[in-house]
């Protein structure tokens, strides 16, 4: 996975050096032990060799990944308490009934799941999540979508390293730009690039 950081660190340092000041160092065996202790599961080989590298980023303005913070495994684990706290205090459900979602095939069909582990943010609730309890035609560790506010929830890519594969691709082929005012945007925005 060291080789997805060598690519993104390149692009970083041609088109938004101040990126490389945001990134942590990696992560230590221990905090992702006793992240896997909290949620009971193991994690995807692959997410903890990227996170050896660096355990995401310092909370930013900037997000690294389309405009979302790139989370850390201490406010992963924070964020997972927070879904948590929701869940144990009854808020995803309605007269007795859990609230359901509408997944795509292969997600089970919860509003929140404590083995979807939030792995981006947007500040608003809203978060990719590995998912390590798929519906049978799911697979485990594939990435998921999770709106706060939405109930569709969508895979966005079959295992970690294709998902990060897929985005260091994409900021390769310019499909995503630094903007200083706004982060890493997409390129179909009709922002100003310029500012």
């Amino acid at each position: 996975m060291q080789e997805y950081w060598i690519r993104w660190e390149t692009w970083m340092r041609q088109h938004a050096p101040k990126l490389l000041n945001i990134l942590n160092p990696g992560v230590t065996y221990e905090a992702v032990e006793s992240l896997e202790k909290l949620i009971d599961s193991p994690l995807p080989a692959d997410f903890k060799a990227f996170y050896a590298v660096h355990d995401g980023q310092r909370k930013a303005r900037t997000g690294l990944v389309d405009g979302d913070l790139l989370l850390s495994v201490e406010d992963i684990a924070d964020n997972w308490h927070y879904w948590q706290d929701l869940l144990d205090a009854g808020t995803f459900t309605y007269n007795d009934h859990p609230i359901a979602s509408e997944p795509d095939t292969g997600i089970r069909n919860s509003w929140w799941n404590p083995l979807w582990i939030p792995i981006t943010s947007d500040g608003f609730g809203n978060h990719l999540c590995l998912d390590l309890a798929p519906a049978p035609e799911g697979r485990y560790g594939q990435i998921i979508a999770l709106w706060h506010d939405d109930n569709h929830r969508e895979i966005v890519a079959p295992s970690f390293r294709e998902w990060i594969a897929a985005y260091i691709d994409a900021i390769e082929r310019g499909d995503y730009v630094f903007v200083k005012k706004w982060g890493i945007v997409h390129k179909g925005t009709s922002f100003n690039y310029n500012d």
